[in-house]
């Protein structure tokens, strides 16, 4: 898949406040090793989205933009997950999951920095769902999200409708998402992400972050 760069990094192009949202990068969601979606763990690994992630989280705090993990970890034994479609069906039986499960924790790959947050919600399949995360992006001032992580199929198309339905511009830096294979992957970054947002390179992004600040 080749990603043609847009002219214009709409959400970032007038110094709109923007913070980096880190979706579901989990051990039991990227890890290969105790991953339940085994191709979509192999995606993020052969892409290096732990490393590629954890370098711009940390070229974003250096611009002073915050960084939200958006994660989900079901209550011990599943409780409160409803089994009312095949995802949350799988999550609900697997404990890796469960927050008393340490695969359910960031992946150790990712930095998690003295100022992030954590956005930590023990349902539902969108990062908004239930969590506090709008409430702590308007307390921030927060005009414009920069989404990375998994999957470009589910949550990243998810969060992106949420995030457009209440008033927020996406941008979704590609270089730093995978899909459940690189088919759907390519679809969403293609046809899907491009309606709800800008999708573009990390590398195309970070010269707004050093103009907003000034940092090299």
């Amino acid at each position: 898949m080749n990603l043609t760069e847009p002219k214009r990094l709409r959400g970032l192009d007038r110094g709109e406040r923007c913070a980096l949202l880190i979706s579901e990068c989990q051990t039991a969601v990227i890890d290969p090793e105790v991953a339940m979606f085994k191709d979509l763990a192999n995606a993020a690994q052969a892409r290096a989205l732990p490393t590629k992630i954890s370098a711009f989280a940390h070229q974003c705090r250096n611009a002073d933009i915050p960084v939200v993990h958006c994660i989900v970890r079901l209550l011990p034994g599943g409780k409160t997950a409803t089994a009312n479609s095949p995802i949350h069906s799988i999550m609900r039986k697997s404990p890796f999951l469960h927050r008393d499960h340490p695969a359910s924790n960031i992946h150790p790959g990712i930095a998690v920095g003295p100022s992030d947050i954590i956005s930590d919600r023990a349902h539902g399949i969108t990062a908004f769902h239930d969590s506090g995360l709008e409430t702590a992006l308007r307390a921030l001032n927060v005009e414009t999200l920069i989404l990375t992580g998994v999957s470009t199929n589910i949550a990243l198309i998810g969060a992106s409708i949420e995030a457009v339905n209440r008033g927020f511009s996406v941008v979704i830096a590609e270089d730093c998402t995978a899909g459940a294979t690189p088919e759907t992957h390519a679809h969403s970054i293609e046809q899907t992400l491009p309606i709800l947002g800008t999708v573009c390179s990390t590398e195309a992004i970070i010269p707004y972050l050093r103009n907003r600040t000034g940092v090299s």
